[in-house]
């Protein structure tokens, strides 16, 4: 296992301010325990929630082909929950460099999805308030865009499973999917399909298949309903 230092180092960061990072591993049980640790990592959490917030909104803003608010909202909410940070976490190794009391120890918590999130958040307000502000970026870019990448292709793989649930989230009733159009030469045609729930068309789609125009069809009612 490598010592905090060479982790910073192998990351390429720039540390001015060691006991900002030191501060961010330091779980408030540790400080009960030692008189001498004045600052647990609760204020940096704070912060960085919001600097996460924000690089993540500008890494969807920026992508190519430009995503709808509702992809967005969605994207963000998946990429910052707890369970994602969690798991970046342990991936990173960024764990073992908790500081935790007995007790917290004990009790399985460094492995806790919802203390490992926090320390991910206040690992990054503490490279946020180095001088170097490019270790954000340096930081969260290998880490948080493959997630992104994963999220995106899951998401336009399947919409139509996100329609249903969205739809059974407000009602028990299931939405249905008519070919209204198809176009073209047998061996290369074009589907048109639309998606309705109770005879009310929410979407429509086109696709090379009839399954890509369900989800097209599906892509479009979800891209209106969660506006």
């Amino acid at each position: 296992m490598s010592t905090l230092l060479e982790f910073l180092n192998q990351k390429g960061l720039i540390i001015d301010r060691l006991e900002l990072i030191e501060e961010a591993f330091t779980h408030t049980s540790f400080v009960n325990e030692h008189k001498d640790v004045q600052h647990d990592n609760e204020r940096l959490e704070l912060l960085g929630d919001a600097v996460l917030q924000l690089y993540v909104s500008d890494l969807l803003y920026h992508y190519t082909p430009s995503l709808s608010e509702g992809e967005m909202t969605s994207l963000r909410s998946r990429l910052v929950n707890e369970k994602t940070l969690a798991s970046i976490t342990r991936r990173c190794d960024l764990f073992n460099f908790l500081r935790l009391g007995v007790g917290e120890e004990k009790t399985g918590g460094r492995n806790r999805d919802s203390l490992l999130a926090d320390v991910f958040e206040a690992f990054v307000a503490a490279l946020y308030l180095q001088k170097d502000r490019g270790n954000v970026k340096r930081f969260l870019d290998p880490l948080i865009i493959p997630e992104f990448k994963a999220m995106l292709k899951q998401e336009h793989d399947d919409y139509k499973t996100r329609l249903q649930e969205y739809v059974q989230s407000d009602t028990r009733k299931t939405v249905v999917y008519e070919v209204i159009k198809s176009v073209g030469p047998s061996n290369a045609p074009t589907f048109e399909v639309v998606v309705k729930l109770d005879e009310l068309i929410l979407g429509k789609g086109k696709g090379s298949s009839k399954k890509q125009a369900e989800q097209n069809a599906a892509k479009d009612a979800f891209s209106k309903l969660v506006r």
